[in-house]
């Protein structure tokens, strides 16, 4: 997983913003959606972190973090982590995963192969 400047940004801004450097990002993936699988994302704790199934992911140095399960990462190994901002709103978005075969407009959901 990687995670590119623009997002790093963002989640450097949210970090700062809340004064909170022990922010990361989870990303999940539950069945559902229009396409089968759908990406969920929050910020919690890093003491949240589940040491025995979570991996922790950075862009290079120590901050910001992204977290995700080892059932997550199945589906999204090889993925990058952006941000985007559209006129209809800014949100965290996984691009280019090579396990989705199709996706929904609003790249929430998607099919695996």
């Amino acid at each position: 997983i990687s995670i590119t400047p623009r997002a790093a940004h963002r989640l450097t801004t949210i970090m700062a913003k809340d004064a909170d450097p022990a922010l990361v990002l989870r990303i999940t993936v539950e069945s559902g959606g229009c396409h089968g699988f759908q990406y969920l994302m929050s910020l919690e704790d890093t003491t949240k972190v589940d040491a025995e199934d979570d991996t922790l992911f950075t862009m290079g140095s120590a901050l910001p973090k992204v977290v995700m399960d080892s059932s997550s990462l199945e589906l999204l190994e090889g993925s990058k982590v952006d941000y985007t901002m559209e006129l209809i709103g800014s949100q965290f978005k996984i691009v280019d995963n090579p396990r989705a075969t199709s996706s929904c407009g609003c790249g929430t959901s998607f099919d695996v192969k």
